[in-house]
C-alpha cells in the first residue's frame, strides 16, 4: 500500500543495537501470522524474507520496496500474496527443500518462489516433474493458438504464391478451418475405406476374372475403382507437398511415409505389368506384381491422419514402452520356461508332438497368450499340470502391465481435450479483450492505430492485451498476445 503520510510512523530504529541474528519479524501474508528469527531468515541471505532483517535500518523507502504494508509497532510486514503457498516455501528455512501442496498450480506457485526470491533448486524433484508437465501443457496451449491467429492472419508483404500456399494447406490439413475443408476430409476418409473394401473384396474368387492365359485377376471395374482412389491419394500428397512450409520436414513425417507407402506400389505394379515382362520373366513379373499389391495394406494407416483416437493410442504405446517391454520379458521368461517343462514330460509319451524345445515355443505362446490353436497339446498327466500353470501364469503376466497402459491412454485423451478447450478458452478472452480495448480506448489513439497498422497484418493484436499477473510466456513477443492463464486455475 502506497502510504500518503509516513508522519504516523515512529522513527525507525537506526542504531543497530540489536542483532541481526537475535531478531524477531513478524510477517502477516493474506491474514496468516508467522513469526522468524534472523538466525533462520539469514541461512539464505539473498532470499525476501531474509533481506526484511535488514531493512528496518534503511527507512520506509527500504522496507515498503519488499512489503505491501509495515507496522513499526508490532514490527509486523504485510504481503499479499498466497498464504498456502507461503507456507511451503518456508520449509526452505527449515528443511533446505520445498514440496509444493497438491491442489496448488505450479506455475502460480512457481511465481510465488520467484516473488520471495527462492530458488527452484529447492523445489523437490517429484515437484519440479510437474511443474515441467504444467509448462508443457501452457506450450502446447500457445503453439495451438498460434496456429489458429496464424491462420486468422493475412499478411500483405507476402506474394500471391505465398499466400495460395497457405490456403491450399489450410484447406487440407485443417478441415476445422472452414466448411469446404471439412468435406474434403469427409471425401478423403471414404476414398480410404472404400479402397481398404476394394482391396478385400478383389480377393473373393467369384468377383475375379480369368485372363487369356488362364489366371485369376481382379474384376475390371474394382481395378477402374482402385484406380481412381490412387488419383484422389496422388493428387492429395502432391498438393500437401507442394503447399507444406517445411517439405524435407513434411516428406520424412511418418504418416507422410505411409501415404508413400500406399501409393507407390500401385505406380510400380503398373509399370513392371507394361514394361517388366520385355525385361524379365513373366512367371517374375506377375510374383513381383502381387507382392507390391499386397503392400497396399499401408494405407489403412492413413486413417490415422483423421482419427484422433488412434493418434491418442499411438501415443499412449509410445509412452508404455517400459510397461510393453515388461509384458514381453514376462512372456519370454514363461515360454521358454513352460516349453523346456513341456518337452521333458512328454518325452515318456510315445506318440509326443513335442518334438523338439524349439518346437514347443510354439505350444507355449499360443498356451500362455490363452489362444490354445489345439495343433500341439500335452498328452501326460505332468505335461496337463504345466499346461494348466503355463496359462494361468499367462493370464497373470498379461493383466499386470495392461492397467498402466490404459491409464497413459485415458491421461492423454482427457489431456488433449483440456489443451483443445482451453485454447479456444484463450481465444476467447483475446477477443473479450480486445472488445473492452475499443470500447474503452481512446477514438485518437485507435485511429493512430488504424494508421500505423494498415500494412501492418497484426496491428489489432496491440489491443489484444489482458491485464493480469499471469499469462502465456511462450507465444510470440512480437505478436504482444498476453491473456489471463486460465489452464492452470
Amino acid at each position: 500500500y502506497k502510504m500518503a503520510d509516513d508522519s504516523r510512523f515512529p522513527d525507525v530504529d537506526t542504531d543497530g543495537s540489536e542483532k541481526s541474528e537475535e531478531m524477531e519479524i513478524v510477517v502477516n501474508v493474506g491474514g496468516v501470522r508467522q513469526v522468524f528469527y534472523g538466525d533462520n531468515l539469514n541461512q539464505y541471505p539473498e532470499t525476501r524474507l531474509a533481506e526484511l532483517v535488514n531493512c528496518l535500518s534503511g527507512g520506509y523507502d527500504s522496507i515498503f520496496s519488499l512489503c505491501d504494508d509495515y507496522d513499526p509497532g508490532k514490527r509486523e510486514f504485510y504481503f499479499d500474496r498466497d498464504p498456502d503457498a507461503f507456507k511451503c516455501i518456508i520449509d526452505v528455512y527449515y528443511f533446505g527443500e520445498i514440496h509444493m501442496k497438491k491442489g496448488i498450480c505450479p506455475i502460480c506457485f512457481k511465481n510465488e518462489m520467484e516473488f520471495w526470491k527462492v530458488d527452484l533448486k529447492f523445489l523437490d524433484d517429484c515437484c519440479k516433474a510437474h511443474l515441467s508437465e504444467k509448462k508443457e501443457e501452457l506450450e502446447e496451449i500457445a503453439r495451438r493458438v498460434q496456429l489458429i491467429l496464424d491462420d486468422l492472419g493475412v499478411d500483405a508483404s507476402e506474394s500471391r504464391w505465398k499466400r495460395c500456399q497457405k490456403c491450399i494447406w489450410k484447406f487440407l490439413e485443417k478441415p476445422e478451418s472452414s466448411y469446404p475443408a471439412r468435406v474434403v476430409a469427409v471425401l478423403s476418409f471414404l476414398f480410404i475405406l472404400i479402397s481398404s473394401v476394394v482391396m478385400c473384396v478383389g480377393t473373393i474368387p467369384d468377383l475375379q476374372v480369368v485372363d487369356a492365359e488362364g489366371n485369376r485377376m481382379e474384376h475390371p471395374t474394382l481395378d477402374s475403382i482402385e484406380t481412381a482412389c490412387i488419383g484422389w491419394f496422388t493428387m492429395e500428397y502432391v498438393l500437401r507437398l507442394i503447399s507444406s512450409p517445411n517439405k524435407l520436414h513434411f516428406a520424412l513425417s511418418f504418416m507422410n511415409i505411409v501415404d508413400v507407402l500406399a501409393i507407390l506400389p500401385f505406380y510400380i505394379s503398373l509399370t513392371l505389368t507394361h514394361l517388366g515382362a520385355k525385361l524379365m520373366e513373366l512367371s517374375n513379373v506377375q510374383q513381383a506384381v502381387q507382392a507390391l499389391r499386397i503392400m497396399r495394406i499401408a494405407r489403412i494407416f492413413k486413417l490415422a491422419r483423421h482419427s484422433s483416437g488412434l493418434q491418442t493410442l499411438t501415443y499412449a504405446l509410445k509412452r508404455s514402452f517400459k510397461e510393453l517391454g515388461l509384458l514381453l520379458m514376462y512372456l519370454a521368461v514363461g515360454i521358454f520356461v513352460f516349453s523346456a517343462l513341456g518337452y521333458t514330460m512328454e518325452q515318456s509319451h510315445p506318440e509326443t508332438l513335442f518334438k523338439s524345445i524349439p518346437q514347443s515355443f510354439w505350444w507355449a505362446i499360443i498356451t500362455m497368450t490363452t489362444v490354445g490353436y489345439g495343433d500341439i497339446y500335452p498328452k501326460t498327466t505332468l505335461g496337463k499340470l504345466n499346461a494348466a500353470i503355463s496359462f494361468l501364469c499367462g493370464v497373470i503376466a498379461i493383466a499386470l502391465p495392461i492397467h498402466p497402459i490404459i491409464n497413459n491412454f485415458v491421461r492423454y485423451y482427457n489431456k488433449q481435450r483440456v489443451l483443445e478447450t482451453a485454447a479456444k478458452h484463450e481465444l476467447e478472452l483475446m477477443e473479450l479483450n480486445s472488445a473492452e480495448g475499443k470500447a474503452t480506448g481512446s477514438r485518437s489513439e485507435l485511429e493512430d492505430l488504424s494508421r500505423e497498422g494498415k500494412e501492418d497484418p497484426f496491428y489489432s493484436s496491440r489491443i489484444k492485451v489482458s491485464h493480469s499477473d499471469t499469462f502465456i510466456h511462450f507465444l510470440s513477443e512480437e505478436k504482444n498476445y498476453r491473456t489471463r492463464l486460465q489452464s492452470c486455475k
